[in-house]
């Protein structure tokens, strides 16, 4: 019979171990095994299985930290990208906590919570929507209180410390989008003439304010632009959009847009690629990146300066942007939902709706019969 010589390189903390065979040398990283009287497919069968039995053996879970009372609430807010969404699930789920015992989500009253029996979960929040609605709090605001409960309790079920659903609660009806009344195009221009353009602050707010009316962008979405996103040459912008996490989409730029941003990068001094696009000009501030709601104030100022009443906002700018472009192409929805970047058609219809107030003709109608 023919001898084999085979090498066999292991960890170091599982030896194989050769049963009948009539020579064996074990090691704690090389096994060398000279074979006397097998063939090759039964040695392999032997070390199969011996490497099958090194595994089973292996202690499940040394490599890893787990946790056997995890934070469920840091859980949860790690799971989101945005950090406004961070910020407002934190805030919310907190108030639930406050409301209901009278603290703050700790780890530990977060889990005497979804320790709960599913009929005492439910009775909790019952009562606490019911104390909200008490308070007269919007539709829009309980509905985003609950969500962020719904979404601890769900992350309390894949951590396995929650046996409990919510889905029983059910969420305040909110018409989307029933006002999306703005301001048009003579009144935007007076908020753009308020704009000095003979100071830095002014460029800034006129540069800003074309990129709101021009590209309908939502204000967090301007806030989170930095210098690097603006291509010129291209007269492209790089956007993070709303709900698209780290995938920025590129969108095209006017040319007076373009020209009003490249003022404003000038009058700026020392300016990187990663510099925010937009920032503050505050003594306090001055140099920080301009935040949402930031943008805000500077656009309810201007509008003060103008004489315009109407409660205005930057998604209010949004909104007057889409209509105006519906306007423009005579209720082109296709066309239009390019420029607002909404998933559903049917949001742009809304808009449409509202837009040629058909509901007013139809009264109107009614009547004049009489």
């Amino acid at each position: 019979m023919p001898s084999y010589v085979f090498l066999f390189t292991i960890g170091p903390y599982h030896p194989i171990t050769a049963m009948g065979f009539n020579k064996t040398w074990v090691f704690s990283e090389t096994v060398i095994i000279d074979i006397i009287s097998m063939n090759t497919n039964e040695l392999k069968q032997e070390l199969s299985i011996e490497v099958l039995q090194a595994s089973l053996d292996a202690k499940i879970g040394e490599s890893f930290t787990l946790d056997t009372d995890p934070d469920v609430l840091s859980q949860l807010l790690a799971d989101k990208r945005s950090e406004n969404t961070r910020i407002a699930y934190e805030k919310d789920v907190n108030d639930f906590f406050k409301v209901m015992t009278g603290k703050p989500a700790t780890p530990d009253v977060v889990l005497e919570f979804l320790h709960l029996e599913q009929k005492q979960a439910i009775s909790v929040v019952l009562k606490y929507k019911a104390q909200m609605i008490r308070k007269g709090l919007k539709e829009a605001t309980v509905n985003r209180r609950l969500a962020a409960i719904k979404s601890l309790v769900v992350t309390g079920r894949k951590l396995g410390v929650c046996d409990f659903s919510l889905e029983d609660v059910e969420s305040e009806r909110v018409q989307k989008y029933r006002d999306t009344s703005g301001i048009d195009r003579a009144t935007f221009e007076l908020i753009l003439n308020q704009c000095d353009l003979s100071t830095v602050k002014g460029k800034r707010d006129y540069a800003l304010l074309r990129l709101l009316w021009g590209n309908a962008l939502r204000r967090n979405e301007v806030s989170q632009l930095n210098v690097g996103d603006f291509d010129p040459e291209a007269k492209t912008l790089r956007i993070l959009g709303k709900g698209r996490g780290t995938q920025a989409e590129v969108i095209d730029l006017g040319v007076g847009t373009v020209q009003a941003i490249n003022q404003w990068l000038i009058a700026r001094a020392d300016v990187r690629g990663d510099s925010p696009l937009f920032v503050s000009l505050d003594y306090a501030t001055g140099g920080h990146r301009l935040t949402g709601d930031g943008i805000r104030k500077m656009l309810v100022k201007l509008c003060n300066q103008a004489g315009i009443k109407k409660q205005m906002s930057p998604h209010r700018i949004r909104h007057s942007a889409i209509t105006a472009a519906l306007d423009a192409t005579d209720g082109n929805v296709r066309k239009v939902q390019k420029l607002s970047r909404h998933r559903k058609l049917d949001t742009l219809m809304i808009y449409d709706d509202n837009r040629q107030k058909d509901q007013r003709d139809i009264t109107t109608l009614l009547d004049e019969m009489f």
